[in-house]
């Protein structure tokens, strides 16, 4: 997406816990500005300080539009949770869960006055709707980044220049997440098998085909109208 992304006359910032030289390199030859911040998400506090701080400095007539992107996501160690490990667990939920509401609440506040448009896309899962064994922390993220994008959608229609959120699943993307799946002992995942036939009967997006449905989706006229949604919705 970062890529698909680097357009003349935008702005990007990036959080994630490593900076991309090969998208800074990229960026410089498109004449895109692009700020990019080593930011572990589990730690969402300091992440969202610092992106209030950062968009306060912004004159708020500068920009046409302004869009938040929550993409962070983690599995974990699959396996039931009976046999969770509290350090993981918690970790799960912060950068779930925490780090989306934290991020978003801090640039709806940050951009409240500002002229331009307002979006906020968080990227969700098929398994935030529908629960599958083993996989618990990321089931409860991705539920409860669905629903509080439901509320926030509530809130914003009757703000002032209220931003348009919401939650996109963007179909089954042939990751690394895909890769620890598909590797996880089936005695502690027993879904293991689903994943292995999605690879092996070429049914995973590719990474760069899923970005252009998600931006797409983001571009729609029609953008904010369900809060909770899927990338394959017409």
């Amino acid at each position: 997406m970062a890529q698909q992304l680097l357009q003349p006359g935008r702005v990007l910032l990036c959080l994630s816990r490593r900076s991309d030289p090969s998208l800074a390199e990229a960026a410089q030859a498109a004449g895109v500005e692009l700020v990019q911040w080593e930011q572990d998400l589990a730690h969402p506090v300091i992440a969202a300080a610092r992106l209030s701080e950062w968009l306060a400095a912004f004159d708020a007539q500068r920009f046409d539009s302004a869009t938040l992107i929550n993409n962070a996501g983690t599995i974990g160690r699959p396996r039931p949770l009976a046999e969770a490990l509290p350090d993981e667990l918690a970790q799960a939920l912060r950068v779930g869960l925490e780090a989306p509401m934290l991020l978003t609440a801090a640039f709806l506040g940050a951009t409240r006055d500002w002229r331009g448009a307002r979006k906020v896309l968080n990227i969700s899962s098929g398994l935030g709707r529908n629960a599958m064994g083993s996989q618990a922390p990321y089931c409860a993220a991705k539920a409860g980044m669905d629903h509080f994008s439901r509320a926030v959608a509530l809130e914003e229609a009757s703000a002032a220049n209220g931003a348009r959120i919401v939650s996109l699943a963007p179909g089954v993307i042939d990751t690394d997440m895909q890769v620890e799946l598909r590797s996880v002992d089936a005695a502690l995942f027993p879904d293991r098998g689903r994943f292995e036939r999605l690879k092996a009967d070429g049914q995973l997006d590719s990474p760069e085909s899923a970005a252009a449905k998600v931006l797409g989706y983001l571009a729609r006229a029609d953008f904010g109208s369900k809060p909770v949604a899927d990338v394959r919705d017409v």
